[in-house]
């Protein structure tokens, strides 16, 4: 297959022109005919050759002269696309303590190896239909009998399985908004909770974030002011400052949420990373005006997609409507398979163990080298990866992550996650991330050369 893409490469044989047939390029090469005949088929599956029956094999078109990705563009402002782009688009090479997932090592890939063995020995329908609108039962069924044991009372009729968590937030803001529309937000919060409403074109209000949750007397007066439909927000290991909700803040928000008649979207994707579970508003309020939403990409595996919507039952019938017209269905059952064969594997509940073990060491770790560059989280977080930190002597995060990109590292510059725009000083860092010391010694490099 080389050769011939070498020969096609450099217009030794061109368009439209008669490849060796089977038998002479085999002999030419010193291999089996069955080998050139396994090769020449791969080659028309890439397009780059076609068969014509009774004559042979021709050239289809010609290689481009240089196979590669579109490196990432650096010029565009840092707002939340730039930081989701150069984490996602970056090559193997670029460090990324910006990023908002663990390294690959540090996922139960055991686990998920052994789910697919028996996903591919299933029924032939499994392999090649469309999901269920509402997803996989058995997924569902494991998901309510976790829900019950926090205490949240949830069938599994009550629980829509979705592509992924943020498709799950899009669903609800296509069901609950419309434009014009105004909705809360944590300030700073996750940033692309800010990129999905301004896509559906509602107002997004920001509510400063203290330890035990939102500034409280800052919520009723956005309340007042604004009449949201929505407030999303995560009620455990706060995204980005690692803030959990207290009670007596939960107790107020869920009042503060009846009297207005606002809707609350509880993001619970980092619910896994808590050592204890801390208040969460879909248990207290049970799911009466609370939705709760979730995936599996920060414990389990952000390339097997799969998230979830647990919400009132009315509600549910009209999300699953909204994701037939979107999706024609429920996620790949072929994922939703390997994730409920993953949560059941006696494994994963110590992988879990060891997880919150292993990042409770790492944000030690972590926090003590940062003071060492004079860098400071706001709080100890309870549990998760991230740590909200301000930098030394003002210095400008946006301007430090142009910096460290051009180094070779993503950052996550404070105010990607802010309405506001007042927190150009902050940064938040994920310390599963920096566990290769080339992190802090390009960190070091950059925040001294930027206060020259």
């Amino acid at each position: 297959m080389e050769a011939i893409r070498r020969r096609i490469s450099t217009r030794e044989i061109a368009p439209g022109e008669k490849l060796p047939s089977i038998r002479g390029l085999a002999r030419s090469m010193r291999v089996s005919p069955s080998t050139v005949v396994e090769a020449y088929d791969r080659l028309g599956a890439e397009g780059l050759i076609r068969s014509r029956p009774g004559s042979g094999f021709f050239v289809a078109g010609s290689l481009p002269l240089a196979l590669s990705e579109v490196e990432p563009r650096a010029d565009r402002a840092v707002d939340p696309f730039w930081v989701s782009r150069q984490s996602l688009d970056g090559g193997p090479e670029m460090l990324r303590p910006g990023c908002g997932w663990l390294p690959a090592s540090w996922m139960p890939n055991a686990p998920i190896r052994r789910a697919m063995p028996a996903l591919a020995r299933a029924d032939d329908a499994l392999l090649s239909d469309y999901g269920a609108t509402r997803g996989q039962l058995a997924l569902r069924g494991l998901l309510a009998r976790q829900f019950a044991i926090e205490g949240l009372e949830a069938g599994p009729e009550q629980i829509l399985l979705t592509g992924s968590g943020t498709q799950a937030i899009d669903l609800v803001c296509r069901f609950l908004l419309q434009p014009g529309d105004a909705v809360l937000l944590d300030d700073p919060c996750y940033f692309n909770f800010q990129a999905l409403l301004r896509a559906h074109r509602v107002k997004a209000v920001g509510v400063p974030m203290t330890p035990g949750g939102p500034d409280l007397a800052a919520f009723a007066q956005a309340l007042e002011a604004h009449r949201p439909r929505l407030y999303v927000t995560n009620s455990a290991v706060h995204n980005p400052t690692g803030a959990s909700l207290s009670p007596q803040a939960a107790h107020r928000v869920l009042t503060l949420a009846a009297a207005h008649d606002v809707t609350i979207v509880e993001d619970d994707i980092f619910a896994d990373f808590e050592p204890e579970p801390s208040p969460r508003l879909a248990v207290l309020d049970g799911l009466r005006r609370v939705i709760r939403i979730g995936s599996f990409s920060k414990t389990l595996s952000a390339s097997i997609r799969c998230g979830y919507v647990a919400a009132r039952p009315d509600w549910i019938e009209g999300l699953i409507d909204l994701q037939v017209a979107t999706n024609f269905g429920g996620p790949s059952p072929i994922a939703a398979g390997i994730v409920q064969g993953v949560l059941a594997d006696g494994d994963y509940r110590k992988h879990l163990v060891n997880l919150r073990s292993r990042l409770a060491r790492r944000r030690r770790e972590a926090t003590v080298s940062l003071a060492a560059l004079g860098i400071r989280p706001w709080i100890d977080p309870r549990g998760g990866f991230t740590l909200w930190c301000r930098l030394p002597d003002g210095r400008d995060a946006a301007d430090l992550t142009r910096r460290a990109w051009k180094e070779g590292m993503v950052l996550a510059p404070g105010n990607v996650f802010s309405l506001s725009q007042t927190v150009g000083e902050w940064m938040r860092f994920n310390v599963a991330q920096m566990a290769d010391p080339a992190v802090l010694d390009r960190l070091r490099q950059v925040l001294f050369r930027s206060g020259n």
